[in-house]
Order: structure tokens, then sequence, then C-alpha cells
């Protein structure tokens, strides 16, 4: 048995693991970074070590200082929960060779499974239908181009060991294939610390269908129903549903018998999720397979009302799966031992973004942190009213879940608990999800014969943020303004208004102030950074001459990159150089 676990991560997942842990018994034992000290994580947890420094690769992907907290703590095993070194061969192979559990799959499904070159040979192998692409990590970008030219655009270029949508573009011109090649590397080696991509047809217009496994040492291969993952920006994911709706029973059949065969075919152990993709045609595509907990397992746990965290810690103890049949382990890798889903459940990633500026992320304090409650409501949060929320890491703070018996009433439990969900001090894309659940969109995207629905690409390309007041007056700003309300009695009835802070303590209403639309913010003629950010790389030469609007420099912050755009005409001089840590509002150029 596991008597003290040490959590490799941080934020909202190493605050759920350390509470699973608490409910089993198990000593739990944090880690954080110099940024990450007294975060929520570190308070949850029984236990909590520092680690000297604040990039990943100085904290939470630093193997032997992991391994050494671990050793000194009187750890017995080490849970990584999802990014980082979750999906690690090496890092999962080292914690068993320190006499560690590991709790997750083994390091050689790790390395087949992980490699999604390799995984498109296991679903072949099992009849799983995949969309053409190259058999290898292709060299350099040429080799794209000619991938392109043979099978025509749009193409997708993939890291080969990445996932969450880092490392991955899809390129719809020749002319962009060598940006696009580079940058999905430098994504994929920044996030995973290798830089191999590979290239696929993309399906146009395709909706993200995953299912949940669980296989334990026992024969036990459980298929926990599916979740829809389509509502994605930059191809990493905003809203998921569970069970995937306007599914036939044939693709629903396809989609569980596809992820079952491909995790039993490699012996698989531990949680994981195989992720297809569905075309307009009806047409379902193997994707890739995570060999970990997915940020979006509390959907599915909503819905089944099985604790996927908790059954991690059974599988790595030797244990079945507390559903599993008593059959035999023949028997038991059909769908006998599968839990049932009841109702319909919708889960919203609350990051810290800014929808008005591309979902650029919004580094800072939260001042406020006020989450809803009512039936079918659960809020799985690494943060609280006076966290901090660092630049380098993920820009996810939490995750609001709502279930309803009905996909139509989980969808009214969500509008009313978005509207009731507050924070202040750093911009979120709650404003994006209130909008969401209102739109004809996502409603006709439960229904398989309505002729609208949303796909992955859809946001990049239709959505406009709006706003309470569109007036030329007050701008789509207005999303933003913090309010205060107050109660006032009129004729014997109560009515709740809300005034903007700033009108109440100066008398006037003053919008909040944002970065330029562009990604940077301007001042006479100088650019500035919106945000703690990495120059990743100068897109024009100094002294050339750049138009309004025109994209001038790459930033990275929460491993994300963002476009810095021209405020103005003119003349461009360069002031940071590639490759520096910025500030925020630190002057990167002028334009004269």
């Amino acid at each position: 048995m596991i008597s003290a676990v040490l959590i490799a991560n941080r934020g909202e997942i190493a605050v759920r693991i350390a509470r699973t842990a608490r409910d089993l018994g198990i000593r739990s034992i944090a880690i954080y970074s110099e940024a990450d000290a007294g975060a929520l994580h570190t308070q949850v947890a029984d236990e909590a070590y520092a680690l000297p420094g604040n990039s990943a690769a100085d904290t939470y992907m630093n193997v032997p200082a992991l391994l050494d907290i671990a050793v000194r703590a009187g750890a017995d095993a080490i849970h990584p929960g999802y990014g980082f070194l979750s999906e690690n061969a090496d890092f999962a192979r080292a914690v068993a060779e320190a006499g560690l559990t590991w709790i997750g799959p083994s390091p050689e499904s790790i390395e087949l499974l992980g490699d999604k070159i390799a995984a498109r040979r296991v679903a072949e192998e099992v009849g799983a239908p995949l969309a053409p692409g190259t058999s290898d990590p292709i060299d350099d970008w040429q080799e794209a181009r000619a991938f392109a030219e043979e099978h025509g655009l749009p193409i997708a270029i993939k890291a080969a060991y990445g996932g969450g949508g880092r490392g991955l573009k899809v390129v719809e011109n020749l002319e962009d294939i060598e940006a696009a090649f580079n940058s999905a590397g430098r994504e994929a080696k920044e996030a995973f610390g290798r830089a191999e991509c590979y290239v696929e047809k993309f399906l146009t217009h395709p909706r993200h269908v995953e299912a949940q496994i669980l296989a334990d040492t026992h024969g036990n291969v459980a298929v926990l129903g599916t979740r829809d993952c389509s509502t994605q920006r930059r191809f990493q994911k905003l809203i998921e549903e569970a069970p995937a709706p306007a599914l036939s029973d044939e693709q629903r059949t396809g989609i569980h018998e596809g992820a079952r065969a491909i995790c039993a075919k490699v012996g698989y152990t531990g949680a994981g999720t195989v992720e297809y993709i569905v075309s307009e045609d009806g047409t379902i595509s193997f994707l890739e397979v995570n060999t970990r907990v997915q940020v979006e397992h509390p959907v599915t746990e909503m819905v089944t009302g099985v604790d996927i965290i908790a059954e991690q810690f059974r599988i790595a103890s030797g244990e079945p799966l507390s559903f599993a049949s008593d059959s035999t382990s023949e028997a038991s890798a059909s769908d006998a031992s599968d839990p049932r889903s009841d109702g319909h459940a919708f889960e919203f990633r609350i990051n810290a973004e800014d929808i008005l500026n591309g979902f650029a992320p919004c580094p800072g304090t939260i001042v406020r942190f006020e989450p809803p409650t009512g039936p079918g409501i659960r809020v799985d949060s690494g943060v609280r009213s006076g966290s901090i929320v660092p630049p380098y890491y993920d820009s996810l703070v939490a995750k609001l879940l709502v279930w309803g018996p009905t996909r139509e009433i989980a969808l009214k439990r969500a509008q009313q608990a978005l509207q009731e969900f507050d924070i202040e001090g750093v911009r979120t894309v709650l404003p994006f999800h209130r909008d969401m659940v209102s739109s004809q969109v996502l409603v006709d995207h439960g229904d398989a014969d309505a002729a609208a629905g949303i796909y992955t690409d859809w946001l990049d390309h239709n959505y406009r943020p709006s706003a309470e007041a569109t007036s030329a007056t007050i701008p789509v700003e207005a999303i933003y303004a913090q309010r205060t309300r107050v109660a006032l009695e009129i004729d014997g009835k109560l009515v709740s208004v809300g005034f903007p802070t700033d009108m109440l303590s100066q008398g006037q209403v003053k919008g909040a102030s944002a970065s330029a639309a562009s990604g940077a913010s301007a001042s006479g003629n100088e650019v500035t950074c919106p945000y703690e950010a990495n120059l990743v790389a100068w897109n024009v030469e100094d002294g050339e001459t750049v138009e309004e609007g025109q994209a001038i420099a790459t930033i990275e912050a929460m491993k994300m990159e963002s476009a810095v755009k021209a405020p103005s005409a003119g003349t461009l001089s360069r002031v940071a150089k590639e490759g520096s840590r910025l500030e925020p509002g630190a002057v990167i150029a002028t334009i004269s």
C-alpha cells in the first residue's frame, strides 16, 4: 500500500491529488518553485518542499531535485499529475529505479503511445481509421511542404512528444509552412523538452471526441464513456462535456472499442485518454493517446461517479478497479465492466487570459476569487483570493464543473454558475464562457440533426466577444470593468444593480484599461510588452518599415506564443534582443 506520495506538479491538479490522498489516508508531499511559495497546493498538502528557481526546467521538471525531495520526505510513490513530467518515460523509469511507485502507466507504454507516430502504427494494427500522415518525424520544413504538395492543404504540424495544443500548427498556405514548422518546434522544445514534429492531413471542421480509459494489472480495461472537447482556441481546450453529444450508437461503439483495443494491445495500465477527431461527414480518425490523467477528467467523474485519481492510486497499488466485476480477464476486457453514465456535465477551464487580446496570458495577483454554488456545481481550483498567477507556467487557475440530469438543464445551471463566478485582479476567460453558454452554436452542438455546431477551430474564426453594453460611449472593454453590486429597494421590490466600481468611487464610468488589441501597448512611439514574457523572435529587421497591425515579434509566456503587432506605421527600431526576459511594460521597440 502507498503511504506517502510526492506530487510532482502544481496548481489545481496538485490540490486535487492532495485531497484525494487525504481521503485514502495517504500523506501528501507538495513541491513549489520560488514563484509558488505559499500557493494553495502547498497549503492543502500535508508537507511542502522548496525547489530553487522559477522556470519549469529548474523546478517542476528537475528530476534529480524531485527524487531527492521524495527520499528526504519519506515518500514511497510519485504522482506526476498532467503536463510537466507526466508523460516522460525517463522520469517514470527513474522513479522506479529509486524504489518508488510510479502512479501512471509503464515507461514502455509511455514511450510507445507518447510517440504519436508509434501510436499511429498501433491504431492501424487494431483497425482504427487514420488520416494520411508521415511515418517518422520530419527533419525540416521542406519535408512538410513536400507532404502538403502531395496530399493537399491544410496540414497539421504536430510535436511528436507533445499534447495540449502545444507544438501544434495548422497551415493553410504553402508560404506559411516554414514559420509554422519552426514555431511548432520551439513550443514543443519549451513545453516537452523535445522538438521533433510530424505532419498529417488536417480534416476541416472536425469535432474533438475522446474516450477515458482506466486499466488495471488484473486485465480490466474499462472505458468511462466519451467527452467532447471541440471548443478550443489555438487547439487548447476551453469547454468539455460528457458524454459527447450527437454521436450515433455506431460511432460511439467504434470510439469505445477502438480505445479499448489500442490500450489492450500495448498492455496499458493506469488512466489514459484516447483521442479522435470526427469529421463533418461522420468519419472518425484516431488522433493520439495521452498517457496520463487529463485536465478534463472531472467532467467524466461527474457523470460516472468514479474518482479517477483514486483509481490511479488503486491501480498503482496493484488493486483491481473498484467497479470491476469478478469475471475473468478475457471477459473484463469487454464493456461488461464499464461504468454507466448518468446525466450530462460540462467543464469550463478558467484561464488567466485576456479574450480581447487574442486570449493572451494575464499573470498577476488575484484580488478576489468567489466561486459559484448550487446543485450540480463543483469547482477545482489552484488559487484563492490573494493568490499570485506567475508567468512561468500554464494559465489555468480553476475549473468549473456543472452537472444536470439532461444537457439542457446542465446548460441552464452553467449560465447561472458563470454569472455568479467572480474573479478580480487578473483578466480571465469567464466572459467568453458566459458568451458561449448563451450561444445557439453550443446548443446546436448537442443536436445531431442541427446544421450548425462547434468544430476545433470554430472559435479562432468565428468568436467575437460581446459586452453588456456596446454603444459608442461604452466599448466592448466594459466586459472587464470591475463592478460593485448594490441592492436597491424600489416600490417595495428589491433590485440588484451592478455599477462600475470607478463610477462609485470617482463619480464617472471608466472602462478597464487594457493592452492594445495587437498584443502590445504603445506609449507615444514605444512598443511595450503587455505582460512578463520571453522575446522569442523578431519577425522584422531593425530599420524596416512596418504597417499598423503587422506582426513584428513573437513573445512567449505560460507556454504559449503570441504575436506583438505594430500599433502604428513607420520605421521600426529594435530595443530588446531575442531571448530577453521582458517585464510588463518593457519597451521592446520604437516606431518613428
